[in-house]
């Protein structure tokens, strides 16, 4: 089966190429395997997601990280299952509490189904992940207990959102390094572990992937204005018409909230504002400072890459977070 598309990062050595690719078309056929149940109608729930395609972001993180030690090592594949799996999950949760319909352009599985679909087949998704897990042993299931917790926590707080005296981007900040940055974490450090790569790197493919991650989610919030519908296929202002408040428009509240900007971005943007609050937007000091947020984190992540052994997997690392930066605008 092949590998579906992952992330726009030319890998020019060959041969990292290839194990990267045959990587991914491996991880592919095993996540595909594990979700089947005897019940058919389980098994169509828990591909829903999986056929929608997606960037196997983690599973590339996981398969990078590997390169470290022994690419061909028996744990690192399923290992990026239960990265993956465990992502998956999380979507299919995540749909039920945004009130997504859509999702990598198919309907959601709480759209095609209901609620309580899409709940039990994350749910799912997690026991199959524990499953595989349970083989890979005792430290990578700490690891899958202590990341699912910090997702979990960065969940609820972005709920619950900040408190009355907190500072509203350092909770925000926070929120993506527990609900996105834990994972991709995860990633860099179940691929190192499960190589046999040496202690010192595992602790910086870890602490690298989470800045990279969360650098990753932050070029989503300056997409979200600043992108043209044509070139980056988003629809600019999603965001913004969900009332969602993303650093950009918490660095507007917090400084110039009583400007018509600030009255815009108090709450959802109706359809006929959004044009204006994208105008206004692009050109607000608020854009600069969230560039610089995100290339303070691709710098965290590249003074841990910096110090790894010099193989073409780091180049790929740096690579990328090149890219995040670039694709930011």
């Amino acid at each position: 089966m092949s590998a579906p598309p992952v992330v726009d990062l030319p890998i020019e050595d060959e041969r990292l190429a290839q194990d990267v690719s045959t990587g991914l078309a491996a991880v592919e056929k095993l996540l595909r395997s594990s979700v089947e149940s005897e019940d058919a109608f389980v098994t169509e729930a828990s591909k829903h997601l999986i056929e929608a395609g997606g960037k196997r972001f983690r599973t590339l993180m996981v398969l990078l990280a590997a390169q470290f030690g022994d690419p061909s090592a028996p744990g690192v594949v399923p290992g990026a299952v239960v990265i993956e799996l465990t992502h998956l999950g999380s979507l299919y949760h995540d749909d039920v509490m945004d009130e997504a319909r859509v999702r990598r352009g198919s309907p959601s599985a709480n759209a095609r189904w209901d609620n309580t679909v899409a709940i039990l087949t994350g749910d799912y998704l997690f026991a199959q992940a524990s499953d595989i897990l349970a083989d890979l042993g005792p430290e990578l299931i700490r690891i899958q207990a202590q990341t699912f917790s910090r997702l979990v926590q960065g969940q609820i707080r972005e709920t619950i959102g900040p408190k009355g005296d907190d500072d509203a981007v350092a909770h925000y900040i926070s929120v993506l390094a527990d609900k996105t940055g834990s994972l991709i974490a995860a990633s860099g450090r179940f691929g190192a572990l499960l190589s046999g790569a040496p202690a010192d790197v595992e602790e910086r493919l870890s602490r690298a992937c989470e800045a990279i991650g969360v650098a990753w989610q932050l070029g989503d919030d300056l997409l979200d204005v600043a992108s043209d519908s044509t070139e980056s296929g988003k629809t600019p202002g999603t965001d913004l018409r969900e009332g969602i408040r993303t650093l950009p428009v918490l660095y507007v509240l917090a400084s110039d909230g009583s400007s018509r900007l600030g009255e815009l971005l108090a709450g959802p943007v109706a359809d006929e504002d959004v044009e204006e609050a994208l105008r206004l937007l692009r050109a607000h000091p608020a854009m600069d400072q969230a560039r610089a947020e995100l290339t303070a984190w691709v710098d965290r992540a590249r003074a841990d890459l910096t110090g790894l052994p010099d193989i073409p997997a780091k180049d790929a690392f740096l690579a990328l977070c090149d890219y995040v930066v670039e694709r930011s605008g």
